[in-house]
């Protein structure tokens, strides 16, 4: 499935991207302005660094679950489910701690 594979690792690496200008950079206007509208400007280093990471957990996973759709491998979907585990546990964690919570 070089499809698969092709596509998975392609938004892998964008999300490994974007996390790392998210975190390194700190350019948390990738993110939609709605979650980091209450965010601090002391808080958002650590704010960035979160949701950065997150997303680079989420990009290696899926550049993991790319490598298993090349070898055939039916179990793709295990990365992939630990990846967006991961990054919304953090982007959750974000959120609640500086800026206020999830939902609001």
């Amino acid at each position: 499935m070089l499809v698969g594979f092709i596509i998975y690792t392609a938004i892998g690496l964008l999300c490994i991207i974007l996390g790392l200008l998210i975190w390194k950079k700190q350019k948390v206007s990738l993110i939609h302005e709605y979650h980091y509208a209450r965010v601090k400007k002391a808080d958002i280093p650590a704010y960035s660094r979160l949701v950065g990471v997150g997303l680079i957990i989420l990009g290696i996973c899926l550049c993991a679950a790319g490598g298993f759709t090349l070898f055939k491998s039916s179990f793709w979907w295990i990365p992939t489910v630990i990846g967006f585990a991961g990054f919304f546990i953090l982007m959750n964690k974000a959120q609640r701690k500086y800026n206020g919570s999830w939902f609001s």
